[in-house]
């Protein structure tokens, strides 16, 4: 079987043409013209499938089309509801639009989930029934297995990962609430602490990381504190509980058989999982006895939220 995947984003539209393997056959994308209305973009994109499909092979048989799209959809009848990065495709019949230009069923989910389905199918998820995937980038996503089947909710609209509070009146989140996990775990979040331990300590070793990255991002505290800087280590250990604490009580709510972590964060790879896994050791997820959570980085990278997506369509 073949379907083709595509991953939405603020700023780009990405997609490929996957097997029923996982494998990603051939790619294609385009840039979003935000200035551009929904249909408008969707259409052109369309023109861009179109041609991928016929310089890969055209005489491929496609089983449908599975779309990843971020903010808050009506995802049975295909409609996005309002998209905050894409405000111009609110109540874009976004479903409809493709089918009728490619005269193929389409399916559609939030991206999170899609990412999510992506590497429970074929990633770092695929031995595992019931599993959580964290998405530590601007804000942080992720997606719910159960049973092997994806959980979404009523209406497909729970499994909002990152708006779970762990600091009452805490920072103040993109949500509009205060203390959400994504307010503390987020790789927005690490670089706004980070920036705060630097005003405080200019002698620390990540303004000069920071000089040599040409700009204050994630890799700054990591960098630094594998050196030994004392500030960059208050930073990382802040980080590690904040993040800990959140993974530990999706453990105790869902007892899950691995957390997958993706996302630019998780790309320190160890560095960051060893002492996560330190954390989550030392305070027993909850419970003395309780079953073991494997800790993971997800494998698929940028390709996840495409497969993903193309997994609507097999399923």
């Amino acid at each position: 079987m073949f379907a083709i995947g595509i991953d939405i984003g603020g700023t780009s539209i990405k997609g490929a043409i996957v097997d029923d393997t996982g494998k990603v056959l051939t790619r294609f994308a385009m840039d979003v013209n935000k200035d551009s209305s929904g249909e408008a973009e969707v259409n052109r994109f369309c023109d861009v499938m179109a041609k991928a499909i016929n310089e890969y092979d055209k005489s491929i048989k496609l089983e449908g089309i599975g779309i990843g799209m971020p903010g808050i959809l009506d995802m049975d009848k295909g409609v996005v509801i309002t998209s905050p990065n894409l405000p111009k495709w609110n109540g874009l019949q976004i479903s409809k639009l493709i089918s009728n230009r490619m005269n193929l069923p389409v399916y559609i989910n939030n991206d999170a989930n899609v990412a999510t389905l992506g590497e429970a199918r074929f990633g770092s998820g695929k031995e595992y029934k019931n599993l959580i995937m964290l998405t530590l980038g601007t804000g942080v996503g992720g997606g719910i297995i159960i049973d092997n089947k994806l959980y979404d909710g009523y209406k497909h609209m729970g499994a909002e990962l990152g708006h779970m509070v762990i600091r009452v009146n805490g920072e103040k989140c993109g949500c509009g609430r205060r203390g959400c996990f994504e307010a503390y775990a987020s790789a927005t979040a690490l670089i706004r602490d980070t920036k705060k331990e630097m005003d405080k300590c200019p002698d620390s070793l990540m303004h000069e990381v920071a000089s040599e990255n040409g700009k204050v991002n994630a890799k700054v505290v990591f960098e630094a504190s594998r050196r030994g800087d004392k500030a960059a280590i208050r930073v990382m250990k802040r980080y590690v509980r904040y993040l800990g604490e959140g993974i530990l009580n999706y453990c105790n709510i869902f007892r899950p058989e691995a957390v997958l972590l993706s996302g630019g964060v998780a790309n320190e790879g160890d560095y960051l999982l060893d002492q996560v896994r330190h954390y989550l050791k030392n305070h027993k997820y909850g419970m003395k006895g309780s079953p073991k959570v494997e800790l993971k980085v997800a494998s698929l990278g940028y390709d996840s939220g495409k497969i993903g997506a193309a997994c609507l369509v097999f399923e």
